[in-house]
């Protein structure tokens, strides 16, 4: 007597199906997640970001994203904000750490964003980590995505790195870096 396993594997390959279809569906809609959908699911305001935007990629395991925009552009809100083609960092809820490619300008500087917060939505504020303070914001002035210019160089002609002013021009060539941290070394100096 002979025993029939055709309907069990039937039914298990439906299901293998099944589960493969439905696989490829949340994939698919994780992929079409816009930053602004991001920002705001992870408890952030949505106009941290701009709306220039070409392509947008989340790792949803790691939160790890990267944002293509149309061009590099500023945007002003109490003070300037610069966003690079490319933004990248790592987005978990009520902040974002490890950031690159936006720089704020305070006076006449521009200092990196290594990472933004959001402590206590309650409190209204929010915090920029540009490296060596946090600068404090309204999070009214980040409701709803910024218009932005753009812009064809780099920001600044001066930019704050590794807790040094650097000049993003001289700094190209080696004799010009190596010349122009000399005299911000010696400049540092006769500060102290």
């Amino acid at each position: 007597m002979a025993v029939i396993i055709y309907p069990l594997s039937v039914t298990f390959h439906c299901f293998l199906a099944l589960f493969f279809l439905l696989s490829i569906c949340s994939v698919a809609a994780a992929s079409s997640v816009s930053v602004h959908d991001a920002l705001r699911h992870n408890g952030l305001p949505i106009g941290l970001l701009p709306t220039n935007v070409l392509n947008f990629s989340l790792d949803a395991t790691s939160g790890s994203f990267e944002l293509l925009l149309r061009c590099a552009c500023n945007a002003k809100f109490e003070n300037q904000l610069h966003y690079d083609y490319n933004v990248t960092g790592t987005l978990s809820y009520g902040q974002i750490k490890g950031m690159s490619g936006v720089s704020a300008q305070e006076l006449f500087l521009w200092f990196p964003v290594k990472g933004i917060r959001v402590d206590i939505p309650s409190s209204g504020l929010i915090y920029f980590d540009v490296g060596v303070i946090y600068k404090q914001f309204s999070l009214s002035l980040f409701e709803s995505p910024p218009d932005c210019t753009e812009v064809t160089d780099s920001p600044p002609e001066l930019v704050f790195r590794e807790d040094r002013i650097v000049n993003s021009e001289l700094s190209q060539s080696r004799f010009g870096k190596v010349g122009y941290e000399a005299e911000q070394d010696n400049a540092m100096r006769a500060l102290s």
